[in-house]
This record gives structure tokens, sequence and C-alpha cells, in this order.
């Protein structure tokens, strides 16, 4: 996410700045509120009205791990007013995420949690509070437990069969590459696996349709709903001017709340289309023993019972839809990109498979116990690109003292994982794809207990559906790789394949993963 100049926001802001403001500013800065005085974390000086924004660049991950190597692991910033307080140790995220995990798991009040999330009322933006804690009983007790995932393995793999008849399709069809090879934009076949999989089990069944389908109407298309899932993604991790300097949130100056309410808008047309049909639906069957097939129905049972409101119910909807189908492909793109540059470990990825699935079958979710390199490999890839490299923000409850520092209420508290997890301290040969450092006496794993690793968090506002998101993870990646030769344009060095990112609330590839591809099994199992 690149922000706009932030020198034409200085001279615009410093016409309008009283004299009041500076001196509170200040007086903030020098750890003075109130009668009490706070020993805060060391940091960069901040400048008038922007603070320490003008830091960041358009990888705001990056730019932070920079000042945290000057600063220390425990470092203080200042977003326009607002004190920010950035921990980049395993250490200093245990005692945010665990130790103090009550006192800042609390959610700070922006513009995309009120334009894109029903106001706060979904699960990532919504304060600490009685609401939250119903949102995360719901999702642990009835969406994402262990029976109900194990109820969904037949919409996995039938989506996974999708996934892969398509890519034959694609390859019988076209002689690019030479040898049957059919250059793949894999992004395109990702999105559209993960969110039939997601839409299944959430919606029960597709509403996002290719034009002109013959299935099941859809509401929108594919291409629709992906640029409305990229802007959603790109605006929750925007930094938005207006949320750190109130008195300019409505002048809009970057422009982003005028597309936060246009997403919003068009999602809520989406939302309020499946939820008009799930509940005619459930009304049609009432006194027929309805037994709640997806996450909707047991959503709307909850609202029947006062349990949830309407609105919650949308929100919580799409934030399984969204979280579910982007997450989810980000990584399975990032693990095909790392795979493709190191071509000794795709070999033993493939190797791996041949061996413990052989030729004349696909992979099951039965199997993934035995692929210990293949799923060493996602690992490796969530922890060179963990999703959300900087976890979604917290906010300061009350007052917290951590290593001799003061963390006041209201300070919003962020965890660098994606610099946690590139720290040569703690990493050997960090920046190098090394799957291996998984295996044997290694016991690190991602269920946010080894702080080393955590790209799903750790502690109250950790993701509830981790398990459920390395199922699918896994099950696509095997099978991918199972079923297809997977190589570069010959133009192109493994090595020189494009690393760079876009930052959002999550991040994905800059340039989109193209690649040749080849099947490699009987055709009978891709068309079956």
């Amino acid at each position: 996410m690149e922000l706009p100049s932030w020198a034409s926001f200085v001279l615009a802001a410093a016409l309008f700045l009283s004299a009041a403001t500076t001196l509170l500013l200040l007086q903030r800065r020098s750890g003075q509120r109130g009668y009490k005085r706070y020993r805060l974390p060391p940091g960069p000086k901040p400048w008038p009205v922007i603070g320490n924004l003008h830091l960041m660049g358009a990888l705001p991950h990056r730019s932070i791990r920079d000042l945290s190597a000057r600063y220390g692991p425990l470092m203080q910033l200042r977003f326009g007013s607002i004190p920010v307080v950035v921990g980049s140790s395993p250490e200093m995220a245990r005692l945010l995420l665990q130790t103090h995990d009550a006192a800042l798991a609390g959610r700070p009040r922006t513009a995309a949690g009120r334009h894109t999330a029903y106001d706060h009322t979904d699960m990532l933006w919504s304060s600490y509070g009685a609401h939250w804690r119903r949102l995360r009983r719901v999702c642990l007790a009835e969406l994402f437990s262990a029976s109900r995932i194990a109820s969904y393995e037949t919409v996995r793999h039938d989506e996974v069969r999708a996934l892969l008849r398509g890519l034959h399709a694609a390859a019988a069809t076209s002689g690019l590459g030479g040898g049957g090879a059919v250059v793949v934009v894999v992004r395109e076949h990702l999105f559209a696996a993960t969110l039939g999989m997601i839409s299944r089990m959430v919606l029960g069944r597709k509403y996002v349709e290719a034009a002109g389908s013959s299935s099941a109407s859809g509401i929108i298309t594919p291409e629709e709903f992906t640029r409305t899932m990229d802007e959603f993604f790109f605006l929750n991790g925007a930094l938005n001017i207006g949320d750190f300097v109130p008195w300019l949130d409505g002048l809009d100056l970057q422009g982003y709340v005028g597309r936060m309410r246009r997403v919003g808008a068009t999602l809520d047309v989406f939302m309020e289309r499946v939820l008009d049909e799930h509940v005619d639906r459930r009304r049609r069957a009432d006194g027929e023993g309805h037994a709640s097939p997806c996450m909707v129905d047991v959503l709307l049972e909850l609202a029947d019972g006062d349990r949830l409101e309407r609105d919650s119910v949308k929100a919580l909807t799409l934030d399984l839809i969204a979280g579910g189908t982007n997450t989810n492909g980000v990584t399975l793109e990032w693990a095909i990109s790392e795979l493709l540059r190191n071509p000794k470990m795709l070999a033993r990825a493939t190797e791996e498979l041949d061996r413990v699935v052989g030729p004349d079958r696909l992979v099951t979710e039965r199997d993934v116990s035995d692929l210990p390199y293949m799923k060493a490999a996602v690992k490796e890839t969530m922890r060179m690109h963990p999703v959300g490299p900087l976890l979604a923000p917290h906010e300061a409850l009350e007052d917290v003292s951590i290593g001799g520092y003061d963390i006041p209420s209201g300070t919003r508290v962020l965890v660098n994982v994606w610099a946690i997890a590139r720290d040569g301290a703690l990493w050997d040969m960090p920046e190098e794809f090394r799957p291996e450092r998984f295996l044997g006496k290694s016991k690190i794993d991602v269920v946010g207990q080894d702080f080393e690793l955590l790209p799903f968090g750790s502690g109250r506002r950790m993701c509830p559906g981790y398990k459920l998101g390395l199922k699918v993870v896994h099950i696509c990646l095997a099978n991918m790789l199972h079923c297809f030769v997977w190589r570069l344009p010959v133009i192109m060095a493994a090595e020189k394949l494009s690393m760079d990112e876009i930052f959002g609330l999550t991040t994905s590839r800059k340039i989109p993963l193209e690649v040749f591809i080849k099947p490699k099994l009987s055709s009978h199992l891709y068309v079956g």
C-alpha cells in the first residue's frame, strides 16, 4: 500500500493547526497525560500533526522492522495524534498477546470498521466486550468445531476436483509452452477454488457464478467479486489519515472513505440477497426439521433466538467469506512461488507425493499427515509470507507496564510477526526458503503457542478459523503439486522471479504468478 505524498498533508494541516493542538501533542510526546507521567518505550521523534506517518513506506511492516532495529523490540511510534506501540520479538509478542492479553484485547474504531464491517459488529473490528465474546463463542462452538469442519470434507473434495478439472481443461485446449503445457495465472484458479469451498460451507451454495452459467443463478461474477475483495482488503489495511488525525477525517484527503462506502454498499447488497434467500428457504421448510446445512443457517437460528442481530449475521458471514477466500488463496500463491524459486525443494515435495500417494489417485485429507515435507513447505511459506505481517491492531483497554515501559490506555498495539519470522537471531538464514527447518526435532507450529511463528496471531484475538484454513491450504497445494508439472516461463530464471508485495489487511504478490503447467496423471483422475 503506497501512501500519498505526506508533504502536501503537512502543508495543509499546518494552516489549520491551533496552538492548543500543538501544545497537546508536545505534552503527550513527553509522556505527560493529565497528572500522570508515563515512561514510554523508545522511538523516533514525531513530527507535528502527522507524527511518524512520514516514516511509513509502501510496505509498513518493512519500514517498522527497520525502525525496530534501531529502537528495540518494544518501540513507541505516533500515527497522527494516536500513540502506537510495536512488538518485534517473540518475548514482546508473548507479553502483548498472552501475558497482557485481556488488557490489550481492544480494537480501534476505524473508518474501515465503520463502513465495511457494519459499524464494527463483525469479529475482526468489534470492540472487546459482551458482543465480541458472543461472536467468539459462536465461531468456536458452532462454526469451527471439529465436527463441523469434518462435516464439510466432501465439499472441500468436490472443489479440489473442480480446481483440477479447470486446470486440466486449460492444458488440453492450449499448446502454449510446448508439450501440452499451458500458461496459467495461478491466482485466478486459486481464488475460484477457495471461494467455491468457502461459499458452499458458509452459504450452502455458490453465489458467485460466471456470466451465462447454467448452474444456480449467481449474484455477482467472479471477476466483480475478486475486484471487490481486493478493494476490501486493501482498504481494511490502508493507513487512513482520518483515523489518526480526526479533524481531517471529514476531508477524506486520500479518497479512502468514499471507496469504503462503495465497497460496503456493494457487499451489503450481496449479503441482503443471501440472507433473504436463506430466510425464505427456512420459512418454507418450517416444520420439516431444518438441519442447518450451512453456517449462515446456524447464524440465522441464533438470530431467531435474539442472540445475534441481522447486521451481526451479515458482518460475521462476510468475515467468513472474505477471510477464508483471500487468506487461503494468498498463502497458496506464495507457496507455489517459493517452490518454483527453489526447484530442488519442489522436486522433494513432488517425490514425497509420488511415494505416498502414487500415480493412480488424488490426494485426500487423510494423506496429509503422511506428507511432512509438504506440510513443512506450508509452514515455511507462512513464516516468510504471513498474510497479515502486522497483526490487526489491538488497543490498550487499561494502562499496562512491560519491560519497564508503560503502555497507556488507548494506545494502539501492533505485533510485527513478519519481522519476528525474519529475525536472524531466531532463524538460520531467515531470508531463504528452507522447509527442512521444520522437519526432524522441530516442534515449532503455527497454532499460536510458539511466538517465533504467529501467522494466525495468538490469544483472544487469534484467528478462530485457522484449523479450517490449514485444511484448505494443505489439500489444495498437495493436489496441485501431485497432478501437474509446474515450471516458470523459459525466459525466466528461478532466482529472477519477482517476490514483490502489496500491503493491505493481507499482503499478496504485487505481480500475479504466471506459470506453465502440464498434467502428469491419467486423464480420468481430473474429469471423474
